[in-house]
């Protein structure tokens, strides 16, 4: 498997439960704040998991997010970031331009227009001699949440390059073909004719590399309101926001997940050794659906547990519907055993041909394999629950 390209400088994870990573300098998930996800988890406390989760939104509305923008030197990578910033480049702080190569080292630049986010000029893949494996690592592009691929003239293996590369490393990115002005002065072809002609080219490039088709906006740095501009800016908007919100989400069901995952593991060995009418005050093991009312319990997805987190959403009706519509789990009959229901699915056949001894373990394998069926079935829908939970309170005002 090729690995991936560039090591950042500023993150260092420091593993935690073995699955969680979080990053050295992270002052939103950090061990603290797992710990007190997983007790919430763990203790089916829904108002302390809602709390955190907007305490998390809050820290994380007001971080940075960083785009790099790349491409080969001449592209006009500067004159794009100005443009997108809508400011003039001879405004005091406006990226620099010229004829000649003007960015030699990788410089933030802010915009009004996208708060909290840093659009990096880098200088462009010509800059130096170095290989494209060199210029990947020395720009650090793990550093960077979103990459922006800039050409004109010519859709170049440099840029296939990068575009691979971002493949490869996971990383969002667009490609922008800028100086679309200059193409249509010079051009014969109509206007529709020359943008399906310089798309066609770009996707033929990289799909011959097996790259997958990235967003691609022709743009003239020239009209910052014309062509390809107005969409571009409102994908930007929207990746900003998701790139913030899908990391908290990621981590967050990572942390969920587990915690479940190893509530799961603690009732199977329960169920195992024969103890959940002791463990658990389950009066008839052999009932499937008192099982599952007692597991819904201790996952804290019961009926009275979804109405008490439909107020806490502050969606009394519509979220406890949504929420028990989510909650699609499997229904058990009260009085039916699963003696009952391995009789009734044909397995009394299988039966018959042994003596009562073997007869009586196939027994107790069948009921231990049909009550972690429903706990199993429990505990999946306690995580579309969480899912839930977790993507209303992010969007919450």
């Amino acid at each position: 498997m090729e690995e991936a390209v560039g090591s950042p400088k500023d993150k260092q994870p420091t593993c935690f439960s073995d699955f969680v990573f979080i990053g050295k300098d992270s002052n939103i998930l950090t061990v603290e704040v797992i710990n007190k996800i997983e007790k919430a988890v763990k203790g089916k406390d829904w108002v302390e998991l809602v709390s955190i989760v907007k305490d998390i939104k809050k820290k994380i509305s007001i971080t940075t997010v960083k785009i790099a923008v790349t491409g080969d030197s001449g592209n006009g990578l500067s004159s794009f970031i100005n443009t997108l910033r809508l400011i003039g480049h001879e405004e005091e702080d406006s990226a620099p331009i010229g004829v000649v190569r003007t960015t030699q080292e990788p410089a933030p630049y802010f915009s009004s227009e996208f708060p909290n986010v840093e659009l990096w000029d880098l200088p462009g893949t010509g800059v130096t001699s170095q290989s494209m494996e060199n210029y990947l690592h020395e720009m650090g592009f793990d550093n960077y949440d979103l990459i922006i691929i800039i050409a004109s003239e010519q859709f170049s293996s440099n840029h296939v390059k990068l575009a691979k590369a971002m493949q490869r490393m996971r990383r969002r990115f667009y490609v922008v073909w800028t100086k679309l002005d200059r193409d249509l002065s010079s051009s014969p072809l109509s206007e529709p004719q020359l943008l399906q002609s310089i798309q066609k080219n770009i996707w033929e490039s990289l799909q011959k590399e097996g790259v997958k088709e990235p967003p691609i906006f022709l743009v003239s740095s020239m009209e910052p309101l014309a062509y390809g501009f107005p969409e571009l800016r409102k994908m930007l908007q929207d990746d900003i926001s998701n790139s913030r919100n899908d990391s908290l989400l990621e981590t967050f069901f990572l942390i969920c997940e587990k915690t479940i995952n190893d509530k799961v593991e603690s009732i199977k060995m329960c169920i195992e050794a024969d103890n959940l009418r002791n463990d658990f005050e389950i009066s008839d093991p052999d009932n499937l659906g008192e099982c599952q009312k007692v597991f819904q319990e201790k996952f804290g997805v019961d009926d009275k547990s979804l109405h008490q987190l439909a107020l806490i959403m502050g969606q009394p009706e519509a979220y406890y519907i949504d929420a028990k519509q989510s909650q699609v789990i499997r229904m058990y009959p009260h009085g039916d055993s699963t003696l009952s229901w391995l009789y009734h699915s044909g397995a009394q056949v299988f039966f018959k041909n042994f003596d009562s001894v073997y007869c009586c373990f196939n027994h107790n394998h069948h009921r231990h394999k049909q009550q972690k069926c429903v706990l199993e079935d429990v505990a999946e829908e306690t995580k579309k629950i969480l899912r839930k939970i977790v993507k209303d309170t992010i969007i919450l005002p």
